[in-house]
């Protein structure tokens, strides 16, 4: 690809610079841990109710399963009402057998530092998810390819603010539909050491992930430890098709995480009620919760959801907004509940490009998933366009923001070497703490401090050329992929993975469609 963002940058000044300034990327991160209340919007009735809806629904509309009857047959067994594709629950019954589900689990990773704990207070960040196209300030918006797909695994690795390297990171459109899963499962385990996602979209591409974890775990691992997730999207309003509810039984049954997300957005897959939206999705996530837990007990899940209003003169999707941030704060009260780990979403905007409104949008949205508890947080980072687009300058800015959202959740500092007495004590009414001997020993972790650059007085700034957020974020994901060092990887687990890619690759025409 021309241009300056399929090129992956190692070595030169840039990176000597990011090296000198003692910044953390590719260091191992601590698992995350919240140290501040969430915020619980609903009281016991209000939640209550919007369960006692969500029965509702599962008991006189009920849910369709299309295309999997397999799935079919395990609700049958389990006593659900089966009517052709459609599975109806007694009041109730969902939720038991959702209950052996785990409240929390740990997803293993290559580099054992880096493993994370999803549920409980435990919070964890990933880059977007899904985008067809990406873009930058220098080559513009264009399709997404393998390169970029690359890239920005690459960046989520680079970051102590990200602790999950993503599924499909962006859509690498130049590799053939039916082998794309292949090159960013291998991107994952190459690029990265942090946890990640496989592929979904066919039965044999969750096969395929899930086999390629092994290659790079060991053959027993996926059996009795997390070390692959899933996205299962349900096709709403209450429909899964048969590709979702396969993949979600195949990672089910081999041990592995899947996060059950309907995407439902008001007046369009769903009342434009919130409390309607509320009950309906909880419905669809108890109907996915309970066949995981058929295919196999213990089955680690996480409540996801990706939900949001719509501009109902337009049709077009509104991020960020009062209503969908209320519903976030429900949603994982909703989870918190049902006794299983909490996704929402992150920094979400429909914005076509890095600006202030793309920002607004943004911070508003992913401060209503941190306040509320969510224990896995999507889109952190790159997300323009609705999902459309994953933008480089975006990426940057986001992570910015993310590293003030893990400072935040830390919490407030109030021990005696906080307090700072024998700062007083030498520098005395009426004088600057510069350089006090606390100052001195605390200034470099004191204060959050910004990754990118600092635009300066203004004076300086314009001399400069006056750069905005976006140009800094444009020096900064170049300087990162210039530091960027790729992880270690064992020689044998390298040519194993790449030659079950090539054989699999070998053994079906390519399809593009």
């Amino acid at each position: 690809m021309a241009g300056s963002a399929g090129k992956t940058r190692r070595g030169g000044r840039a990176a000597r610079v990011a090296r000198r300034s003692g910044r953390s990327e590719g260091a191992p991160s601590a698992i995350v841990r919240r140290a501040i209340p969430v915020y619980d919007l609903l009281d016991d009735g209000a939640l209550e109710a919007i369960e006692a809806q969500a029965d509702w629904i599962l008991k006189e509309i009920g849910i369709e399963f299309r295309g999997d009857d397999e799935a079919l047959a395990l609700f049958r067994e389990a006593g659900c009402g089966v009517d052709g594709n459609r599975v109806r629950f007694d009041p109730g019954h969902a939720t038991a057998l959702a209950a052996t589900a785990p409240a929390r689990f740990r997803m293993e990773s290559r580099d054992p530092a880096r493993a994370i704990v999803l549920g409980g207070d435990h919070a964890v960040f990933m880059p977007g998810y899904g985008s067809p196209f990406v873009t930058d300030l220098d080559d513009g918006r264009r399709y997404a390819a393998l390169e970029d797909f690359e890239n920005f695994v690459k960046l989520a690795y680079a970051s102590p603010h990200l602790h999950h390297s993503g599924g499909t990171v962006c859509e690498p459109v130049d590799v053939p539909v039916n082998k794309r899963h292949l090159d960013m499962v291998y991107a994952h385990l190459r690029w990265s050491t942090k946890p990640f996602m496989g592929g979904v979209t066919a039965p044999d591409r969750a096969r395929d992930s899930i086999e390629m974890a092994r290659i790079a775990f060991g053959a027993d691992r996926p059996e009795d430890r997390c070390v692959i997730q899933a996205n299962i999207n349900v096709n709403s309003p209450l429909v899964y098709d048969g590709v979702m509810s396969q993949a979600l039984r195949i990672y089910a049954r081999a041990g592995q995480s899947a996060v059950i997300s309907p995407a439902i957005f008001g007046g369009a897959m769903g009342p434009v009620t919130q409390a309607a939206v509320l009950a309906q999705t909880h419905a669809e996530i108890l109907a996915g919760v309970a066949l995981s837990q058929l295919a196999r007990r213990g089955a680690p899940v996480v409540y996801g959801n990706f939900n949001t209003t719509m501009n109902l003169k337009t049709g077009a999707l509104t991020f960020g907004t009062p209503e969908a941030n209320l519903s976030n704060f429900a949603f994982a009260q909703l989870g918190r509940r049902l006794g299983v780990p909490v996704r929402c979403g992150g920094q979400l905007t429909a914005a076509n490009t890095a600006d202030g409104h793309a920002m607004q949008e943004s911070t508003a949205s992913m401060l209503a998933g941190v306040l509320a508890g969510s224990n896995f947080i999507y889109h952190a980072a790159g997300w323009l366009e609705g999902g459309l687009t994953m933008s480089y300058e975006k990426f940057v800015m986001d992570l910015d923001h993310c590293g003030m959202m893990l400072r935040m959740i830390q919490g407030l500092d109030v021990t005696d070497e906080a307090f700072a007495r024998d700062a007083y004590r030498e520098a005395g009414p009426g004088q600057a703490f510069f350089g006090a001997r606390h100052t001195l020993a605390h200034f470099e972790t004191a204060n959050y401090v910004s990754e990118l650059p600092d635009p300066g007085a203004y004076e300086t700034w314009m001399e400069n050329g006056a750069p905005d957020a976006q140009r800094r974020a444009n020096a900064r994901w170049k300087a990162m992929l210039d530091a960027y060092e790729p992880p270690a990887i064992d020689p044998g687990v390298d040519e194993a993975l790449r030659d079950f890619m090539a054989r699999r690759k070998a053994e079906t025409p390519d399809r593009w469609y």
